[in-house]
């Protein structure tokens, strides 16, 4: 591997940090990434239909309830960030 090639795959790597939240980055927190994984999985739950319907039926819930409960579990879905030492 080339000087080049190491430096194009790192640019890279930057440019998809800067455009997609969930791809993570060196000074990201456990509780950051955890956070931004389950908010992944919940948007993936309430906008792919057969999944909800699934939870839906495993929980005897409606779907309509289905999709608003993991709506709201996407404010918080790991509860209240751990308090920060450098802060």
């Amino acid at each position: 591997m080339q000087a080049s090639d190491r430096f194009n795959i790192n640019s890279q790597l930057e440019h998809l940090q800067a455009k997609y939240v969930g791809t993570g980055h060196a000074d990201l927190t456990r509780f950051e990434w955890a956070v931004n994984t389950h908010r992944d999985s919940y948007a993936s739950y309430v906008g792919h239909y057969p999944i909800l319907s699934y939870f839906a039926l495993a929980e005897n819930e409606s779907i309509g309830r289905e999709r608003y409960n993991f709506m709201q579990k996407m404010l918080l879905p790991c509860g209240l960030p751990p308090e920060r030492e450098d802060e």
